[in-house]
């Protein structure tokens, strides 16, 4: 038996009981219905069949949540943080104790390669543990002399957070919002994606089989026109921490500006691979179509605008273009798979209509450029460059979210910077150059929260994550998560009689 015979086998093994049960909400540690008891299917992208019915959250059922919440806050917030801390690293064993479920699940509701998904739980294991270190200094903070007076900070929870996860990455984004949530001492309101629900309800049946009380940790499901705007208004809810696209975003603003929420969003990017002349072109090369056409080019950080100098913009597009050519493409459980099918019909449509616009536009398609050959089936759209671009063309300034790389040439650093900065989103930039002070240069200059020199993303857990412009607001990992999800409170002591002034008499 193949390979992938056997992972289809244990995936179905897996897949069955949420096949015979569906996916229900979760409110206050029980199983709940939706509402009005409608539900909505989530298909595979493999073939779009059907893999379970999930119930559709109502308007009731965000405010049960958001309630429920409210209600488990005090007693989560007071919880001693050494226990608070032992939950959740017995979370992070629960996650690697169920980590191939947690791949295979993954792989068949989104598309995401095993690849790249067998370390999905791992990755969320090291979230939580990270988080779970740091509960201990939590409130900690500072001491701030002025004259004659002595200044003491703290910090403490803000109180119930919601949270609204992505389809790309559901598992992994939903840990990093939701372990620094728990760690601060907040309670939690999780709206997951739509088309990818199914870790998200594994990741909570981890929570409170590890000892998380009832009610802390709330998972309600549904659309974002119903649930979503529910969650973002709800009053009883403090703070929206969401990740997705900016327009979402921006909906998201306005619903929740009669609350005076605060925001943290993960939004979209246009990012920059910016590659001069003096790189190392073999490195840089595997970078760019690492950071393009892994996870499927559905990643808020792919690398999409490739910014190559003109002496070298033939030489490394060609290279680029002979790797995106040996990709495969194929089942997401199949090991050899690096492109699986992207997440859902809609999504597939999107990014086939930006590979006739690039055409339309007079690009030039050097790999790719369509559906691969012998998928009549499924989401598949095959890794695409575009060469012989500008940063004027549809697929150099919108967001595809696909695997799609538009090749642009510069001719010196200014030219450069330019059309790197020429883009509504500022999430991250890579560069590639062996020029130490043109990289001091340039990284200082680009518009971006995170910046990579002479490498892919690779992720420091204690570093700020988070971009500027149109790709969001705010930043989390290490101390940055706790400044969203915890008020900062200073309390003034007077160490002399200092003169009052007297009003009045």
């Amino acid at each position: 038996m193949s390979d992938l015979a056997t992972n289809l086998q244990k995936a179905e093994k897996y897949l069955q009981r949420f096949r015979d049960t569906g996916i229900q909400n979760r409110i206050g540690g029980k199983d709940m219905d939706g509402g009005d008891g409608e539900t909505f299917e989530t298909i595979s992208p493999v073939d779009l069949k059907p893999l379970c019915n999930v119930a559709r959250g109502t308007v009731g059922d965000i405010d049960l949540a958001a309630k429920t919440a409210m209600a488990a806050f005090k007693e989560w917030a007071d919880f001693p943080a050494k226990d608070r801390a032992k939950i959740l690293h017995e979370i992070a064993d629960g996650i690697e104790a169920r980590a191939e479920e947690i791949a295979f699940m993954e792989c068949i509701d989104t598309g995401q390669s095993l690849r790249f998904m067998s370390k999905a739980a791992l990755r969320g294991a090291a979230n939580f543990r990270f988080f779970a270190d740091k509960c201990l200094t939590a409130r900690d903070g500072q001491s701030l002399y002025a004259p004659g007076q002595l200044n003491v900070t703290n910090r403490k929870p803000i109180g119930p957070v919601g949270i609204i996860t992505p389809w790309n990455t559901p598992f992994m984004l939903s840990t990093w919002k939701i372990a620094p949530a728990l760690a601060a001492g907040c309670t939690v309101v999780h709206k997951p994606a739509e088309f990818s629900p199914i870790t998200a309800r594994i990741l909570l049946e981890i929570a409170e089989e590890s000892g998380l009380p009832a009610g802390v940790w709330n998972l309600v499901n549904g659309m974002g026109e119903d649930a979503g705007r529910a969650l973002t208004e709800h009053p009883d809810i403090k703070a929206i921490g969401f990740v997705g696209e900016s327009r979402t975003g921006t909906y998201i603003m306005q619903q929740a500006s009669e609350t005076l929420k605060r925001f943290h969003f993960e939004l979209g990017g246009k990012n920059p691979v910016v590659v001069f002349d003096d790189a190392d072109l073999e490195r840089a090369a595997d970078a760019a179509v690492f950071m393009i056409y892994s996870l499927n080019g559905e990643r808020c950080t792919s690398s999409s605008r490739l910014l190559v100098q003109d002496t070298i913009y033939d030489k490394f597009t060609q290279m680029v273009a002979k790797k995106a050519k040996n990709i495969t493409v194929g089942h997401p459980l199949d090991p050899n798979t690096t492109v699986g099918p992207l997440i859902h019909p809609e999504h597939e449509q999107k990014v086939l209509e930006y590979l006739q616009i690039g055409k339309d536009e007079g690009a030039t398609v050097a790999a790719g450029g369509g559906r691969p050959d012998n998928y009549t089936t499924g989401c598949y759209v095959a890794p695409t460059l575009f060469t012989n671009a500008n940063n004027n063309m549809r697929i150099a300034r919108e967001e595809i979210f696909g695997p799609v790389l538009t090749a642009i040439p510069f001719k010196d650093e200014a030219e450069a910077l330019e059309i790197a900065n020429d883009t509504e989103y500022g999430l991250t930039g890579y560069l590639w150059t062996s020029d130490v002070t043109r990289a001091l240069r340039f990284s200082d200059a680009l518009e971006a929260g995170m910046i990579w020199v002479n490498s892919e993303n690779t992720r420091h857990l204690p570093a700020p994550f988070g971009g500027t412009k149109a790709s969001g607001i705010g930043r989390d990992g290490g101390d940055w998560s706790f400044d969203f999800y915890m008020e900062t409170k200073n309390i003034a002591f007077a160490m002399t009689e200092h003169r009052i002034p007297k009003l009045g008499g």
